[in-house]
């Protein structure tokens, strides 16, 4: 069975969640899961070993749960991307409109190293404007964006084209 036929197996389908006509994809069945979860870890590994990165930036909280430990399993340092108000230490952040208002993210400002090549992971592209955000603050910093990563692309709202900007290297494992 092929890693999206797995995740597909597992992934939960909620009806009008958070409102009436959006069909959300839970993507916390995969964790309850040890089997699948290790096999999207050793996919995710396989597929970055080669791509020359030097660091991968998660964006909270979901992005954590697999941009972390690819990270250590590359060797690799790991950057949290954070809603505002959650990192102590010096920061940078960006302001951003989402469907229903706008929110701000933040980094550490020592987080990144300029030149370095940073992938982006998350857990769900929709429209991309929260992997646009973060690609904005990696790159205010200094360092490219080597792509983007996700476990889950809804691939009818287009977030792809919001990304290309940055870089056009995106992969996710599942697509609807």
């Amino acid at each position: 069975m092929t890693i999206e036929q797995q995740l597909k197996a597992v992934i939960r389908d909620v009806p009008d969640f958070p409102k009436p006509g959006i069909l959300f994809k839970d993507i916390s069945t995969i964790m309850l899961n040890a089997e699948v979860s290790n096999a999207v870890l050793d996919h995710l590994v396989a597929y970055y070993e080669n791509h020359g990165l030097d660091a991968i930036a998660g964006i909270e909280s979901r992005g954590f749960l697999f941009g972390y430990p690819l990270a250590m399993r590359l060797g690799l340092p790991f950057i949290l991307i954070r809603k505002e108000g959650k990192l102590p230490y010096e920061k940078i952040k960006h302001a951003y409109e989402l469907e229903y208002g706008s929110a701000v993210i933040e980094m550490h400002a020592d987080a990144v190293v300029p030149g370095q090549r940073v992938l982006i992971h998350d857990d769900l592209l929709a429209t991309g404007g929260s992997a646009a955000a973060a690609a904005t603050l990696i790159e205010g910093a200094g360092a490219e964006v080597a792509g983007f990563s996700f476990l889950v692309a809804l691939d009818f709202l287009k977030g792809e084209n919001v990304l290309n900007q940055f870089n056009e290297n995106l992969y996710s494992l599942v697509h609807y």
